[in-house]
């Protein structure tokens, strides 16, 4: 499970055998989730606030760029 960004807690990875469509999983102590890239898009969460899914849309939509460029380097 590659590390791909960390920010406030928040790590966001690939897992090594994921599939399309491109999407970047997010976990903070025992929480989870997963958002789409394209478009933006929460899929799943477990245990996440509405407040900590506000602030992981935030860096996603600031990261979305290296999330997508990261994917395609690992996957590709």
């Amino acid at each position: 499970m590659p590390t791909i960004y960390s920010d406030n807690g928040f790590r966001f990875f690939f897992y090594s055998n994921d599939h399309l469509p491109i999407h970047i999983p997010v976990e903070k102590s025992g929480k989870t989730a997963k958002f789409l890239l394209d478009p933006i898009e929460l899929t799943n969460s477990k245990k996440f606030s509405a407040s900590e899914l506000r602030e992981i849309r935030i860096i996603i939509n600031s990261k979305v760029d290296l999330f997508k460029e990261k994917w395609n380097e690992y996957f590709n």
